[in-house]
């Protein structure tokens, strides 16, 4: 008689690993952290073409000196950005460590933001097609699909100022048209971001981004039909957290770092 092959024993649960954020044991290792993270993010921007000329920021807020900000700098391509090239820039737009200067102009939105929101970690605004093409429109995001179910009632559009954003009225304007979100179209500019970390904040507009593409899509095709009130708040309440964001960030992470990891330098 030949023996029956024996179903192999489940690993506990407790011996798989999940990544989740780390702890930091000082603000020392927290900044390194933060500026890899920023680095990445804008090498994931530049591959996906989310930048034109030298337009686009993405900032994150210093550990330990808290009212400043790293920064990519002026007129650098996010192809090329390491974590070594990075600016620390104050609410005022100085810089107070680095070698280049910052776009002033695109700083104001970022500086009046995290000036605003205490809890947010960092910003993310770029030249993203399909964003501009629904900013064009002035429209909001549609519950249309479970992934767009993460902005339901968490995002808003701002429709002020179209034109460059110099003046420090105009940032805190557009602070105050985003509030509490995690997310806003500027209307006829494009989108803009927030996050408790740098992964969350560039996974919401990679993922917004591509919601918008689904929708113009979607929309050019035919009527699309929506996720009802009730579906549409329990989605976002599964998927709308930051948390959940910089989980679902981390397989862009490891990509671009193993692929381009010049940009840890």
């Amino acid at each position: 008689m030949t023996d029956q092959p024996q179903t192999p024993t489940p690993i506990p649960t407790d011996k798989l690993r999940f990544t989740m954020p780390p702890q930091h044991a000082s603000p020392h290792d927290e900044r390194r952290y933060r500026k890899e993270r920023l680095a990445a993010a804008l090498r994931l921007f530049g591959r996906f073409g989310y930048e034109e000329g030298v337009a686009g920021h993405i900032t994150v807020r210093d550990p330990e000196f808290t009212d400043c900000y790293w920064v990519n700098p002026f007129g650098m391509p996010f192809g090329h950005i390491t974590g070594s090239d990075l600016l620390l820039v104050n609410q005022a737009g100085q810089v107070v460590e680095g070698r280049s200067h910052v776009n002033q102009a695109a700083f104001v939105v970022h500086s009046s933001v995290h000036q605003a929101r205490p809890d947010v970690v960092a910003v993310a605004h770029s030249r993203s097609v399909h964003g501009r093409a629904l900013a064009a429109l002035g429209e909001p995001l549609e519950p249309i699909t479970q992934e767009v179910c993460a902005f339901f009632e968490d995002h808003a559009v701002y429709g002020g100022t179209t034109g460059v954003v110099v003046d420090e009225d105009e940032g805190r304007a557009i602070a105050a048209a985003l509030g509490g979100y995690k997310a806003l179209i500027l209307r006829n500019r494009g989108l803009l971001t927030v996050g408790d970390s740098v992964d969350a904040a560039a996974w919401w507009f990679i993922t917004m981004e591509r919601a918008a593409q689904v929708q113009l899509t979607a929309k050019a095709s035919g009527k699309p039909v929506p996720i009802d009130y009730g579906d549409a708040m329990r989605t976002r309440e599964q998927l709308g957290n930051d948390l959940v964001a910089w989980i679902n960030y981390q397989p862009l992470y490891l990509q671009i770092t193993r692929d381009e990891p010049d940009l840890l330098s």
